[in-house]
C-alpha cells in the first residue's frame, strides 16, 4: 500500500486520463444532455438521486414535457408535480423541486444563482447536486462528489475507512477538489460519474478498461472488490398498519390527502390504520375482508401493510381531505408505491 494512499500520478495527468477515457467512450446523448440548461440539469441531478439512469430517462422526458421551464413548475400545483413523480419514489425530492422551483420564480426572475452557497441554500440542494448545476449546467467551476465518483476515488486511493464516515467524506471532497479541473469541467465531472456507473461499478468492476488502471492503489492490492468499506447495517425496526379499500356504488376508490408532515406527506393516499379495532369502529356496520399482507421498507424501518377490503353499509360521507377516484384516476396520481401496488393487483370487485 502506498503511503498516505497517494498516487503516482499528478493531478494533471489524472484529469488528462479522464477527459482522454471521456472523448472515446463517455456518455454524451442522455435526455439532459441536449438543449442543456441549469434547470434540465437541476430535474435530472434530483431524480438520478436513489434511482438509475435507465429508470429516470423516461420519468425526465415525461417531467420536462410537462414543465419545460421553472416558470411553469412554480406555477403548477404540488398535486400536479407529484402526479408526473408518481413511481420514482423519495417524494420529498418532489416536493423540494416544487419549492425551490417558487423561490426561483418569485425571488431571482426564474434564473439559477451562479453561486455555489446560493445554490445550497435551496431545498433539496446539497453541495455535489450545487457542484453539477454549475459544472454541467453553466461550465462554471462546481465539484461533484456522487456515490459514483466516491467509488472511483474510494478505490483510486485505496481508502479503507467506512465510505458513510465523516473523516472519509472530508478527504473525498479535499481529493475532488484537487482533480477537478477548471477548463473541461462539465467534460470532466460527466466522465467521473460515467466511470463510476459503467466501469468502477459496485460489483465486478471493468478494471481493465478503466483510464485509472495502472495507477489505481485498490486494483494494484487486488482488493477493489472489497471497496468502498461498508458500515454494518442495523436491523431495521418493524411497523404494522391496515391500508382501506373503500369502494362506492360507481367503483370508485377512496383515497385520502396525507398531512404535509409524516410518512408520504402530502400524497394521496389509501386510509391507514394501525390497530383493527379502530378501523372496525369507522367502519361499523360495514363487512371487512383482509387480503394477503406484504413489506415495504423505508430508509429507517419495515412496514408491513395489510390491505382491507371494506364493502359498505352505506353511503359514504366524505370529509376534507378525501375523495373517490376512478382505478384509472387514482392510478395518475401522486400516490405511494404501495397503493400503487395494491391498485395495479385488483384485488378488490
Amino acid at each position: 500500500m502506498k503511503k498516505n494512499n497517494t498516487l503516482t500520478i499528478s493531478p494533471k495527468q489524472f484529469q488528462q486520463k479522464i477527459l482522454t477515457w471521456f472523448e472515446q467512450h463517455g456518455r454524451k446523448q442522455l435526455p439532459w444532455q441536449k438543449n442543456i440548461t441549469p434547470y434540465r440539469v437541476w430535474i435530472s441531478e434530483i431524480m438520478l438521486q436513489q434511482t438509475q439512469v435507465a429508470t429516470v430517462i423516461d420519468y425526465f422526458n415525461r417531467f420536462i414535457s410537462r414543465f419545460p421551464t421553472v416558470e411553469i413548475l412554480a406555477r403548477s400545483s404540488l398535486d400536479e408535480v407529484f402526479s408526473y413523480w408518481a413511481g420514482l419514489g423519495y417524494y420529498a425530492r418532489a416536493r423540494n423541486l416544487h419549492r425551490t422551483a417558487q423561490w426561483i420564480h418569485q425571488h431571482n426572475q426564474d434564473q439559477f444563482p451562479d453561486i455555489q452557497e446560493a445554490l445550497e441554500q435551496l431545498p433539496g440542494i446539497g453541495r455535489s447536486t450545487a457542484g453539477a448545476i454549475l459544472s454541467l449546467g453553466m461550465k462554471k467551476q462546481g465539484v461533484i462528489l456522487d456515490g459514483n465518483v466516491k467509488r472511483v476515488l474510494i478505490r483510486a486511493h485505496k481508502i479503507e475507512s467506512p465510505a458513510t464516515d465523516a473523516s472519509t467524506i472530508k478527504k473525498l471532497w479535499i481529493l475532488a477538489e484537487q482533480y477537478t479541473p477548471h477548463q473541461n469541467i462539465e467534460k470532466y465531472n460527466q466522465a467521473m460519474m460515467d466511470i463510476g456507473a459503467l466501469i468502477c461499478t459496485r460489483t465486478q468492476p471493468k478494471c481493465t478498461e478503466c483510464p485509472l488502471e495502472k495507477s489505481c492503489l485498490a486494483h494494484q492490492d487486488h482488493c477493489e472488490e472489497w471497496l468502498p468499506i461498508k458500515t454494518i447495517k442495523k436491523k431495521l425496526p418493524l411497523k404494522k398498519t391496515f391500508m382501506v379499500i373503500v369502494q362506492n356504488d360507481h367503483h370508485q376508490i377512496l383515497l385520502e390527502k396525507r398531512p404535509s408532515k409524516g410518512i408520504w406527506g402530502g400524497l394521496w393516499c389509501l386510509p391507514l390504520f394501525e390497530k383493527i379495532s379502530s378501523l372496525k369502529k369507522h367502519y361499523e356496520q360495514s363487512k371487512i375482508k383482509k387480503c394477503s399482507a406484504f413489506r415495504h421498507t423505508f430508509t429507517h424501518f419495515h412496514l408491513d401493510i395489510t390491505p382491507i377490503l371494506i364493502t359498505l353499509s352505506e353511503p359514504y360521507t366524505l370529509k376534507e381531505q378525501e375523495r373517490f377516484f376512478s382505478l384509472s384516476d387514482a392510478l395518475k396520481q401522486g400516490i405511494p408505491q404501495p397503493v400503487k401496488k395494491i391498485l395495479s393487483e385488483k384485488i378488490f370487485p
